[in-house]
């Protein structure tokens, strides 16, 4: 599996981390910037992600900012792409079942390292249930076209 990866400024350590996560796990990724704590911004790199994601370049995406906000917004902009803010394990495993999200967004700001990486985990290796949710994803996406 091929990950894609993109953070602002204020993301940059702990893509670093997950970076790491993903060496010591057998992980593929490729990483869209930014590559220093210089001031920036995040729809520039959230953009070359998400498109990677869409283009099936990469299998998933982790964006990270200061919040995981901005740079989530951002990637959902992307026509495809199913970007989940995920603060928790709960939320991370749920938006990999019910919503089929192909990107998720962390805040570096907001979340401790050692929990951030749990919340990757459970991302990628979270499984989507089929059944119910493919009607309210295809209904999700038909949304762009309106």
């Amino acid at each position: 599996m091929k990950i894609a990866l993109a953070c602002d400024h204020g993301g940059l350590d702990l893509k670093h981390a997950i970076i790491n996560y993903l060496k010591e796990n057998g992980y593929e990724y490729e990483d869209f910037g930014t590559y220093s704590h210089e001031s920036c911004d995040y729809p520039d790199y959230a953009k070359l992600a998400a498109r990677a994601v869409v283009n099936r370049e990469c299998d998933l995406g982790i964006l990270v900012c200061g919040t995981g906000i901005g740079i989530g917004i951002a990637a959902n902009k992307i026509k495809g792409v199913r970007c989940a803010l995920c603060n928790d394990v709960f939320s991370a495993k749920a938006t990999r079942a019910h919503n089929d999200a192909n990107m998720m967004s962390i805040g570096q700001r907001v979340i401790g390292e050692g929990h951030a990486l749990e919340i990757v985990a459970a991302f990628l290796n979270g499984k989507f249930e089929g059944d119910r949710h493919i009607q309210r994803i295809e209904k999700m996406m038909a949304l762009e076209e309106e």
